[in-house]
């Protein structure tokens, strides 16, 4: 089985244009007609598939090269796999570190957040008490 360029890119929703660019870096390598018609195998097809989700993960295109490169230089996979799930830990170390510090930005904003509506409370019992706002 063989898909166009387009077929591709309506398929995984991305332009022609990228998946020119990932043939650029070697990473697809489709046939070419005698016309100069890019013709995509499924081989390319599941490439494209581990390079953008790759990409979804946030591994650099470096990153992804080198996981495809590891797969057809070792088909066992077991190179491919120690690369991937070194990679996968840092990018989990770097999705723990986010989080930690989103989860402390919540927590200082809901303390500024009931701090402030505190000091409303007070302004608004002293302005309906005929108090002096201090």
């Amino acid at each position: 089985m063989t898909f166009s360029i387009s077929d591709l890119a309506e398929t995984f929703v991305i332009s022609t244009r990228s998946i020119r660019y990932y043939e650029e870096r070697g990473l697809i390598t489709p046939e070419r007609t005698a016309g100069g018609q890019r013709i995509y195998s499924k081989k390319d097809k599941t490439r494209l598939k581990l390079i953008l989700r790759g990409k979804r993960f946030g591994f650099s295109l470096i990153e992804i090269e080198e996981m495809i490169e590891l797969f057809d230089a070792d088909r066992s996979g077991k190179k491919q796999l120690k690369r991937t799930i070194e990679y996968g830990d840092r990018k989990l170390q770097e999705i723990n570190e986010k989080i930690d510090d989103m989860i402390a930005l919540r927590d200082e904003l809901n303390d500024l957040h009931h701090d402030f509506k505190q000091r409303l409370d007070r302004l608004e019992k002293e302005t309906n008490s005929g108090g002096a706002v201090k």
